[in-house]
């Protein structure tokens, strides 16, 4: 019968795995030493080595010859456990037997001495399944067993032990294993087994199995489908995994930026069409703009991302497309995408496509990420120096005319200085978004405050004009004010002072939304 290669190649002693030698280490002393806890807890991650390390600590504590703290693996014992034939090491899977007669049974077995080994060894994995009734029945046994008898639990949810469960044992936390040391692991099992895989190759199934030892080598003999006459490459991995290539995200990337929306709706279709799920497709697309906001934000920018030399080229070329805010918001964008992508069945397509759509025209979407994400491109473009268009109402004529040379009573008027005590009030850019964080505090105050005008003086005071006295008495409220003033606070960046907010009421008739928020025109030209 077949043997998978993750049971192949599973560690025999503490000095076969992999990235946990802050682990093993402790456990090789405690061994050479003879002298072990009574309790172990082994949590971490999927495929890190848990399991096997409770099977190498089963076999190291029962060993007649230990090497180094490593079990001889050639006496009766380590034969005995290796082959699952030794009686006094029992083996539990707590999700299916999670029940508190199955922690009765093993509380009233401990009672009786090991009937060929030196200990005893409870191995009880996904501890965190055990019932709440089945924690109480261990607890007694957990905190004093019987000196030949040792519990090593493993599980993957931490947090959902009870505390009086974690302080009973020697707590192990298995680290997720790093690339390198995946990669390398698989180079020795390809060379052993004869299978011919690229570095990339390697190096693409290491990212895939996100630390995990077992996911890796997993990987690997999926992609050889059994067989020693083809080289592995990142294409095939790409192809049997059913993941997109970075080439394929660079094109994406790169069509958004130009809006470029035949080549989205080619590659969407080619997802459909080909045996990829769009949701796999749309999760790389997700990790392609994490590692663009990190390449954008982080100063060392190499040790958050596992990347050749030439992906690290592409990436930057990509991210060099977008400000900080933009890439922001589409992943706020591809996040809620992502959520009803997983929710339909029938509509995955269409949902990609329009969230595709909405990411390359950011006037098609009113959220406050995006208007943001707009204002950015403003200001970089300011700053590049790049001329900026006005807008034109739509009421303003369209004639070329005559430009008039001003006289020099209109240049006096122009110079004029201002006249002393005059405020300069300026409209708040993100009175919207202030609106959108008041609202969220309860009751319906948006109608009412959307309705309102704000402006900032240069004092930093923030004046709210309202239309009409019951708009005002509705406004006008130490909940809404406090409200408004953390909301200002967020929105403005600045610390607001109870005494700097005023509502007022206004006595002309306030700019319409149109008029008061040229923004919006402003940012289409100069995105133009």
């Amino acid at each position: 019968m077949h043997q998978a290669l993750y049971r192949k190649w599973r560690p025999k002693t503490f000095d076969d795995v992999c990235g946990q030698e802050h682990i093993t280490s402790i456990l090789q002393y405690e061994a050479e030493k003879n002298s072990f806890h009574h309790a172990y807890l082994f949590c971490g991650s999927r495929g890190t080595g848990k399991t096997s390390c409770a099977k190498i600590l089963a076999k190291v504590v029962n060993c007649e010859n230990p090497v180094n703290g490593n079990p001889c693996g050639v006496c009766d014992a380590c034969r005995a456990i290796d082959d699952g034939s030794a009686t006094d090491v029992l083996e539990m899977d707590a999700a299916s037997n999670n029940s508190v007669e199955n922690i009765r049974d093993i509380r009233d077995e401990v009672v009786y001495p090991p009937t060929s080994m030196k200990y005893r060894v409870y191995i009880v994995d996904e501890v965190h399944m055990l019932s709440d009734s089945a924690f109480n029945a261990l607890l007694k046994t957990l905190e004093e067993p019987p000196s030949y008898v040792i519990f090593i639990l493993a599980t993957t949810e931490l947090h959902e032990l009870p505390a009086t469960i974690i302080s009973r044992c020697q707590r192990f936390e298995f680290r997720r294993i790093t690339m390198d040391v995946l990669a390398a692991r698989l180079a020795h099992i390809a060379r052993e087994e004869g299978l011919s895989v690229e570095e990339g190759a390697l190096r693409l199934i290491a990212k895939l199995a996100q630390g995990g030892m077992r996911d890796a080598i997993s990987i690997l003999e999926l992609c050889s489908g059994g067989r020693r006459d083809i080289v592995i490459d990142e294409a095939r991995v790409n192809e049997i995994v059913g993941i997109s290539s970075r080439e394929t995200l660079c094109a994406v990337v790169e069509a958004i930026a130009k809006k470029d929306f035949d080549t989205l709706f080619s590659v969407i279709d080619g997802v459909v069409q080909s045996s990829k799920d769009i949701k796999v497709f749309w999760q790389d697309l997700m990790s392609f703009y994490r590692d663009m906001l990190v390449m954008k934000t982080a100063g060392d920018a190499a040790r958050y991302l596992d990347l050749t030399d030439s992906e690290t080229q592409q990436l930057t070329a990509a991210a060099s497309h977008f400000t900080k805010e933009t890439i922001l918001s589409h992943c706020k964008q591809l996040e809620n995408a992502l959520f009803a992508i997983q929710k339909s069945n029938e509509i995955k397509r269409t949902v990609a496509e329009m969230t595709l759509i909405k990411m390359c025209d950011e006037t098609l979407n009113p959220s406050a990420d995006t208007l943001l994400s707009r204002i950015s491109k403003l200001e970089e473009a300011m700053v590049l120096g790049a001329p900026i268009a006005r807008a034109v109402s739509v009421d303003e004529k369209r004639e070329p005319t005559e430009e008039k040379t001003p006289t020099a009573s209109e240049k006096s008027a122009k110079e004029e200085p201002k006249p002393q005590g005059q405020r300069v009030m300026k409209p708040i850019s993100c009175w919207m978004e202030v609106i959108e964080r008041v609202s969220q505090s309860g009751g319906n105050i948006s109608s009412y405050l959307k309705q309102t005008r704000a402006y900032t003086a240069e004092d930093g005071a923030v004046t709210v004009y309202v239309t009409d006295d019951f708009t005002m008495l509705m406004v006008d409220t130490p909940k809404v004010r406090a409200a408004l003033r953390a909301a200002l606070s967020l929105c403005l960046g600045r610390e607001m002072a109870e005494g700097q907010i005023h509502i007022e009421l206004s006595k002309k008739p306030l700019p319409t939304e149109e008029e008061d928020y040229v923004i919006d025109e402003i940012l289409k030209k100069a995105e133009q």
